[in-house]
C-alpha cells in the first residue's frame, strides 16, 4: 500500500476523529479508503445507468412495459 500525504478542512479532521474516536473505523485511513470504495461504486452505477440509457436512446421504442423494463434491467445488473 502507497503512503499518502493529505490535508483536511478543520470540519471534515473534526468528522473524521469523530467517526475514529466512536471506533466505527481503526484509523483515518480505513475510514479514507472505505468512502473511496463507496465512491467508486456509486460511479460504477452512473456509469452503468448513463451506458443503459445511451443504448436505449439508439435502439429506438420499445413494446415493453415499465414493469417488463424494470425487471430486465434488475437481471442485467445482477
Amino acid at each position: 500500500m502507497t503512503r499518502q500525504s493529505i490535508s483536511f478542512t478543520k470540519p471534515n479532521e473534526d468528522w473524521l476523529n469523530e467517526q475514529v474516536d466512536s471506533n466505527e473505523y481503526s484509523s483515518k485511513s480505513e475510514l479514507v479508503n472505505d468512502l473511496i470504495r463507496q465512491a467508486r461504486g456509486k460511479q460504477n452505477e452512473i456509469d452503468w445507468i448513463r451506458n443503459k440509457l445511451i443504448r436505449a436512446e439508439q435502439s429506438g421504442f420499445t413494446e415493453m412495459t415499465r414493469e417488463e423494463i424494470l425487471a430486465q434491467s434488475k437481471k442485467e445488473f445482477r
